[in-house]
């Protein structure tokens, strides 16, 4: 069994940065609290995805952070990241695990019980569910209910995680939904101190797990 935490989730956008303010945040962001990180670009080639992910994953390894590599499990391969990321339209769960084996944590989008259920089934390690709330990311979102969310957290046995415009101001809602953590990305990522960002949502999350 993979031992890893998922109380504070940080999802990367790099889309506002320079190189060195990027990952000027990300290291702020892990020295506040961060427990896994996933590295999300959807614009670039794969030689670049792997050249950033290499600089990320060094980062990563200084705090003992798993790097999750969103979309791209070549990627994933080829800078041995801790983990990848599969969303629906991605590679299924079920094929990445063949390739891996037990080797790489996987995580999947779901945003249904059933998508839940088969993930599981399939050797996810791990669920990200939402968007809770619209989200100023440049990615496709569909609204997941609170209840959804519950019902999802009681008919799998792996850490679920919620996603989705998710802040200090607005995580009160998934209180006794059974979530492992939370997912964020504006919250830590645009704030002026990404340390103290991370420091306070990693509080709030670990009051939402039971």
């Amino acid at each position: 069994m993979k031992h890893f935490d998922t109380s504070l989730y940080f999802i990367t956008d790099s889309t506002q940065y320079d190189e060195k303010e990027f990952f000027r945040r990300v290291e702020q962001a892990l020295s506040g609290g961060v427990t896994i990180l996933q590295l999300r670009e959807k614009n670039r080639t794969a030689r670049e995805y792997i050249r950033l992910a290499e600089s990320v994953h060094d980062i990563a390894l200084r705090y003992g952070v798993p790097l999750i590599i969103d979309d791209r499990l070549d990627v994933a391969m080829a800078v041995r990241a801790e983990g990848v990321h599969l969303g629906q339209s991605d590679m299924p769960v079920s094929t990445a695990r063949s390739i891996v084996g037990d080797s790489m944590i996987i995580g999947a989008t779901t945003k249904t019980v059933e998508q839940a259920v088969e993930a599981e089934n399939d050797g996810a390690d791990y669920l990200g569910v939402g968007a809770i709330y619209p989200t100023t990311t440049k990615v496709k979102t569909v609204l997941t209910s609170v209840d959804t969310l519950k019902s999802i957290c009681q008919a799998v046995s792996i850490p679920v995680n919620a996603i989705g415009g998710l802040n200090r101001d607005n995580c009160h809602i998934l209180e006794n939904t059974g979530i492992s953590g939370i997912c964020v990305v504006s919250a830590i990522m645009k704030s002026s101190d990404p340390k103290a960002a991370a420091a306070e949502l990693k509080a709030v999350s670990q009051g939402l797990i039971k």
